[in-house]
């Protein structure tokens, strides 16, 4: 996996495994463009492929996480960093064109993470909104600051939360929470999102990245192989009959349980030791 300064983030790896992406560009409080979503989208790849990275972390700069799609920075700001990807025009200039920008690339940063089988937290180091919003939601934990601010509000501007948004909260709120929250153009407060579902945890602003550190590594040191699996098998599990549910973790613990994590978890278990995942990745 490439690591550095890339279009509107950073990306380093941390132990053990932690592929961490800061968002950099605090001055326009870290809003996407069409650039930076290609790099994000190729380095979350790169991130799935590579056995040295276990979990993904998500935070931004400043006082923003992402405060939504920089329309100003589409046409022509300089945002730095090397670009993982080339240059394509930002599409959006016709009805097609929003279509074919919205399933290739912004819907398509969405689908990247929540498809990845590895485990993924989102560190909300401030306001949330609309792209920032959905990429938060996209991710399988948040962890939020005290001082962060989250929504969609797109009926704020007469538009839709095109990336998904309204799914991932269906899933997280249930239908008639989902239609109050965006009807009535909400963005809360960490404590409100917390009461709501939203996010997992809410930490004082400077406590925010040594406790998704502490949790991330949590996740790292956990038997890589079953986790994955069973991230997987949720989300089936939302889609799925019972009986499908069912078949489809039996066929996952065909592989689990013939796997060294699993000797290794019954070994401690009788041993009563702490086990010692993961050597397969050394």
């Amino acid at each position: 996996m490439d690591t550095g300064n890339f279009t509107g983030f950073e990306l380093s790896l941390r132990e053990p495994g932690i592929a961490w992406f800061q968002f950099n560009t605090p001055e326009r409080l870290n809003g996407m463009t069409t650039a930076i979503k290609r790099d994000l989208i190729e380095a979350t790849t790169q991130a799935q492929m590579d056995n040295a990275v276990r979990v993904l972390v998500f935070t931004g700069s400043g006082r923003a996480f992402c405060a939504g799609d920089d329309l100003k920075a589409y046409r022509d700001a300089e945002l730095g960093g090397t670009p993982l990807v080339p240059d394509i025009p930002p599409g959006h200039d016709s009805g097609i064109g929003t279509y074919n920008g919205l399933r290739t690339i912004s819907q398509r940063v969405n689908t990247t993470i929540r498809n990845i089988d590895k485990l993924t937290i989102a560190a909300i180091n401030g306001v949330a909104i609309q792209t920032g919003f959905s990429l938060a939601l996209s991710c399988d934990f948040r962890i939020a600051s005290s001082s962060a601010r989250m929504g969609s509000a797109t009926l704020r501007f007469g538009l839709l939360p095109d990336e998904g948004g309204q799914y991932l909260l269906v899933q997280l709120l249930g239908l008639s929470k989902t239609l109050d929250f965006l009807m009535r153009k909400k963005i809360v407060s960490a404590e409100e999102a917390l009461d709501l579902g939203l996010v997992n945890e809410v930490v004082a602003p400077e406590e925010l990245e040594d406790a998704a550190l502490e949790f991330a590594r949590e996740l790292a040191n956990g038997p890589q192989v079953s986790m994955r699996l069973l991230k997987r098998s949720v989300y089936n599990a939302a889609e799925l009959s019972w009986e499908q549910a069912l078949d489809e973790i039996a066929a996952k613990t065909a592989i689990s349980d013939h796997h060294p994590d699993a000797r290794e978890g019954v070994s401690a278990f009788r041993d009563k030791r702490e086990p010692k995942f993961n050597d397969w990745l050394n």
